[in-house]
């Protein structure tokens, strides 16, 4: 009897052995796998320098690293965004705003880059007055109503020149024939720091502005009509990849292309950053009290 309990001890502690070996090769595999399914780890994301792509673009790192990448954003101007996803210098963007807006970087690299579907859709954007202005329409600036221009030395101020927003500005201003206008290219803080001092000093002010944006939150704007169509429809915000991506990083891929949220969602990030927050903590912030969706957006990327 004693001996086969020492015989049966011997058993168990071999299958004991033998199961613990057998774990810890599942776990190596486990970790083999999720690192091959991560791939390429070092990611690149261009970003322009608009509130709602600083705010997106923020929040798509901190995911992806959570994932396990390292990721670097590059702030650049609209035409090399689309340029380095195309030429495969940078991994993807989610800062495309598509079909009206950036029409003619996408005619010009659609069939070098990856199309992974909205991260936002229904974002309207155009011309903009302070609602103290008692306008509605761009035809009020063609029209001069009210003597609007006077106190602008006629100028619509914009954002960063090259731009898809001003392209379309401009052509706008040729059909509404704004011939007295001139539209001034700076950029989105530039522009909301002269939107601050007008509105301050209650002077009249246009500004090339769009939806979600945090200055909602601090002024009442209006967005003027385009009753000639030329800004098109609200635009949707598109995420876009480099081709070969998807094979190098894998795990990356599959979070872009699930990468979609709700207007309420950016607001959120928008709010926080208008209130004084780093992006980086805006979007820490936005990760951790939006866990369900976050893991929508990582679900099956490892």
């Amino acid at each position: 009897m004693l001996y086969l309990t020492r015989k049966n001890s011997l058993l168990l502690a071999i299958l004991l052995l033998f199961a613990s070996v057998l774990a810890a090769c599942g776990s190596d595999n486990e970790d083999a796998n999720a690192s091959d399914n991560l791939g390429e780890k070092k990611l690149t994301i261009p970003y322009v320098s608009w509130a709602t792509e600083i705010g997106s673009s923020h929040v798509i790192k901190e995911v992806l690293e959570e994932v396990g990448y390292d990721v670097t954003l590059k702030e650049v101007n609209t035409g090399a965004m689309y340029i380095s996803v195309a030429e495969g210098a940078a991994d993807a963007m989610v800062s495309a705003w598509l079909p009206y807006t950036d029409i003619s970087y996408w005619e010009k690299f659609e069939d070098d880059v990856v199309d992974l579907g909205p991260s936002l859709q229904n974002a309207p954007l155009g011309l903009y007055v302070p609602s103290y202005m008692d306008i509605d329409s761009i035809e009020d600036l063609t029209n001069n109503k009210n003597n609007v221009g006077e106190s602008t030395d006629w100028t619509v101020t914009g954002i960063d020149p090259g731009s898809g927003q001003m392209q379309i500005t401009e052509e706008a201003m040729e059909v509404y024939e704004l011939d007295k206008w001139n539209l001034q290219g700076t950029s989105d803080a530039m522009m909301i720091a002269a939107l601050d001092r007008a509105i301050e000093r209650e002077e009249e002010i246009v500004v090339t502005l769009w939806s979600p944006h945090w200055i909602h939150e601090k002024h009442d704007m209006t967005f003027l009509e385009d009753p000639r169509g030329v800004f098109g429809e609200p635009d949707d915000i598109r995420t876009l990849a480099r081709k070969g991506l998807e094979e190098d990083s894998p795990a990356a891929f599959k979070v872009l292309e699930q990468f979609e949220w709700e207007e309420e969602h950016l607001e959120s990030v928008l709010v926080d950053m208008f209130e004084g927050k780093e992006p980086e903590e805006a979007a820490k912030i936005f990760v951790e009290e939006n866990k369900e969706l976050v893991e929508k957006w990582t679900d099956g990327a490892l």
